[in-house]
């Protein structure tokens, strides 16, 4: 099997909320979204998709997506998409660096994997463990009130996992995290999540000031000696994400008992091939984690499920369903959440079909 064409079409994704806000006054309206086609010479497809939280919060940006990939494809034709270990080696050598780049081709080759050997994606990633998995609800930063609020809305429809946009102020971080806290009930679990946007000396008041609450602290400052300083200074669960880009981050933060859950991004690692090494380490090290990406749609969706359900239930913290966040379908047979909860799809590779109308002519095209 050859690869013989490779194209990329842009969609914008508005959001339900109308706005999803985070730290240091971040916020995105509507996610532009790169869906990926990767076309052989059996007449098989596969389709992926990279869309990043806008250009100010990962190194990563969506015409990026796109001029990354007509730069990358070219050196791909007439390769086999079902070697995928060959074909991540194929990509770092032709463009170094730029992983999120790379994640939606190689997530379209494990789409094409699956449909030509007739087993689902997370089979093919290590099996199916349960029948489904949890999901957390990102709560976008608002009001003590407000985000008070949206935890209530979201809990009545099943989620028992939040996470909290805090990394503003301090007084005003700790009353959103006391005032969530008190809704919640056995089971629930909480995470304040500073998305970089704390300097040490104000995660420091904050890690103190709710030392009596059951709270997870993800990512309270920029940099990862930062956040191992205020690691060591509270018993909180700790929570990395921004820091971990990688492998060699990974075996770091487990030498330095750095965190007791990392986030495990498919784009900001490159690709299923290289999130699930990362997934199997993190296992076989002892560490849960939180399995997501970026942000995206349906098929992002699917791909986060696909390597959700095949991770093994102790080790899964939590993971997301983007397709809920957004108002626009882009693909059939996406998974859906139900009360709170998700399952991959059971049909051969991620089970998804491309909304050709939704997504028009490809902007990219390389054949």
């Amino acid at each position: 099997m050859k690869i013989t064409r490779i194209a990329a079409y842009q969609v914008d994704l508005p959001l339900h909320e109308g706005s999803y806000k985070w730290s240091g006054g971040k916020s995105v309206e509507v996610f532009d979204s790169t869906i990926i086609r990767v076309d052989t010479d059996t007449g098989l497809s596969g389709y992926g998709e990279v869309c990043p939280l806008g250009p100010f919060y990962l190194p990563a940006y969506a015409a990026g997506v796109r001029a990354g990939i007509r730069e990358l494809a070219p050196h791909l034709l007439g390769s086999d998409p079902t070697q995928l270990a060959r074909l991540n080696r194929q990509m770092d050598a032709a463009l170094k660096g730029h992983p999120y780049v790379k994640s939606g081709i190689d997530m379209a080759c494990w789409d094409i994997l699956g449909v030509a050997c007739g087993q689902p994606v997370c089979t093919l990633l290590g099996g199916r463990y349960g029948d489904d998995f949890v999901l957390y609800r990102a709560i976008s930063q608002e009001s003590p009130e407000a985000m008070a609020q949206r935890v209530a809305t979201y809990r009545e429809e099943g989620y028992r996992r939040f996470q909290l946009k805090v990394g503003g102020d301090p007084e005003t971080d700790i009353q959103r995290i006391r005032q969530i806290a008190d809704l919640l009930q056995p089971g629930d679990k909480l995470i304040a999540d500073a998305n970089t946007g704390w300097l040490m000396h104000e995660a420091a008041r904050v890690v103190r000031a709710v030392a009596d609450v059951d709270v997870y602290i993800e990512q309270p400052c920029a940099s990862y000696d930062e956040c191992l300083s205020i690691r060591r200074r509270t018993n909180h669960p700790f929570v990395l994400d921004e820091s971990v880009d990688g492998l060699d981050m990974l075996l770091r933060s487990h030498s330095d008992q750095a965190a007791d859950v990392v986030n495990i991004k498919i784009s900001k690692f490159g690709g299923l091939t290289k999130a699930a090494l990362a997934r199997d380490l993190c296992v076989e090290m002892g560490v849960a984690m939180t399995i997501e990406d970026s942000w995206g749609g349906d098929i992002t969706t699917a791909a986060i499920a696909h390597l959700a359900h095949s991770t093994p239930t102790d080790f899964l913290f939590t993971a997301t369903d983007f397709n809920s966040y957004v108002t626009v379908s882009t693909a059939e047979g996406a998974p859906q959440r139900v009360h709170g909860r998700m399952a991959a799809s059971t049909a051969p590779g991620l089970g998804i079909a491309p909304r050709w109308d939704v997504l028009g002519e490809p902007l990219v095209d390389v054949s």
